[in-house]
């Protein structure tokens, strides 16, 4: 018995096929071709019609509406959303401890010396909290969600370019931070329609310990939650109790469709709302 070549296998992979369709053998590679171009054909169809409902139906990417949804359930949830500049600086980055010899480091798209694309969204957070802090009374509650840029390991759950939605809560009081973690979690994994993930406490490269959202059989890595106070505080002068939750939304709308490639899901000049526009 034969199974799909790796070409054949990709090009399924890129039309989203079926599981059941990709496991599948053949007696000889002439009943393989035939399957091939019967299937092949079968998803490219899928895809066309799933572009004309898109056009009639939507008019916006599902990462675009996800944004949207995502935005409205945080603010009625008394979080104001704010945004922050895509360049970060080398002298925020240091604040979070990633200095040259730090891992995250070679990771990092410098643009200057201490400049670069942002390759997360919680220092400029930091830098507005200082000021906010000063002016509302606890609870503080603000979110972003915006563009990161790191070099990260090609593969199908990585991309040099996605999407954050992160969310800070100062003021939560410490004997409530894991239930309120594990509340807006929820909240956001639900609407992101994930139906199968968990909590698990894991340890990470810049927060110590932090709680992990992760989904599927597969433990796809939905979202990292940390809570202070916390040393990194130190340098922002901030002591107040907190919690904070970090999603990646293509993560989570991979986890949602329960897919295998990320790339669907990210800007792309390949994919259209998820669906693959070389067919």
């Amino acid at each position: 018995m034969i199974s799909w070549t790796q070409t054949q296998t990709q090009r399924l992979n890129a039309l989203n096929a079926p599981d059941a369709d990709l496991k599948k053998t053949f007696d000889d590679k002439p009943a393989r071709e035939k399957a091939y171009q019967a299937l092949e054909k079968s998803l490219v169809m899928t895809q066309r019609q799933q572009l004309v409902e898109f056009q009639a139906m939507h008019g916006r990417p599902e990462l675009c509406r996800l944004e949207n949804r995502l935005a409205q359930i945080l603010t009625q949830a008394g979080f104001s959303q704010v945004t922050t500049p895509i360049i970060m600086s080398r002298g925020l980055l240091n604040k979070m401890s990633i200095d040259a010899k730090h891992p995250l480091n070679s990771q990092i798209f410098w643009l200057q010396d201490d400049k670069c694309l942002r390759p997360m969204l919680a220092p400029h957070l930091y830098y507005l909290l200082v000021d906010l802090l000063r002016v509302w009374e606890l609870p503080v509650r603000i979110f972003e969600i915006g563009t990161c840029f790191r070099k990260e390991s090609k593969g199908a759950k990585h991309a040099g370019e996605f999407t954050m939605l992160n969310l800070v809560e100062m003021g939560t009081p410490e004997e409530t931070r894991k239930e309120r973690i594990q509340d807006l979690g929820s909240r956001v994994a639900t609407a992101a329609g994930v139906k199968h993930y968990r909590f698990e406490t894991v340890s990470s490269e810049i927060y110590g310990n932090t709680i992990d959202i992760v989904a599927g059989d597969d433990n796809l890595e939905i979202a990292s939650a940390a809570m202070g106070p916390h040393p990194l505080d130190r340098p922002w002068k901030i002591n107040e109790s907190w919690i904070g939750i970090g999603f990646g939304l293509e993560r989570l709308l991979m986890a949602s469709h329960q897919s295998r490639n990320l790339a669907r899901f990210c800007r792309s000049l390949a994919y259209l709302d998820g669906v693959r526009l070389n067919i």
